[in-house]
């Protein structure tokens, strides 16, 4: 599996931690995180990761800002990405095996250290089935993700 992850200057701090258990479960890793000193916006690298995502480059994608919103929201403009914004493992459980969510996303200020590795862990040890009951429900997120790609202004 290859995760793509980025984050702002608020998010890099956290990231660090998001790295450590990926590269810890041997997964490879992209990484577009930036610098606690750097002032890149977080939607020029929630476009990077989830563009990554989108394409297929990458199977999944990690994302940290001040409070995760920001990202979330960027990201779920690329077509064909679902993100979900995750707090607590029940979440990022849910997201990946209700939503299929490829991208997930975690503000830095709302949660600490230990619980975001759990958050992480938690995601990735499960996987979305599509013979689930949640298939309609994600078929019908992908139809509607459909209906306006490429209607998007830029």
């Amino acid at each position: 599996m290859k995760v793509a992850i980025g984050c702002d200057n608020a998010g890099a701090p956290l990231l660090d931690v998001v790295r450590e258990v990926l590269v810890g479960r041997g997964i490879e890793v992209e990484d577009y995180g930036v610098s606690v000193a750097d002032p890149t916006l977080y939607p020029d690298v929630a476009l990077t990761v989830s563009e990554r995502v989108a394409s297929g480059a990458c199977e999944r994608g990690v994302l940290v800002c001040g409070t995760g919103i920001g990202m979330s929201i960027t990201a779920n403009k690329v077509p064909g990405v679902r993100a979900a914004l995750v707090h607590d493992t029940y979440s990022a459980e849910r997201a990946q095996l209700s939503n299929d969510a490829q991208v997930i996303t975690m503000g830095a200020r709302v949660i600490g250290p230990e619980l975001a590795r759990k958050i992480v862990e938690t995601w990735l040890s499960v996987q979305y089935e599509a013979t689930s009951r949640s298939e309609d429900k994600v078929k019908r997120m992908n139809e509607i993700d459909d209906q306006f790609r490429g209607q998007r202004q830029a």
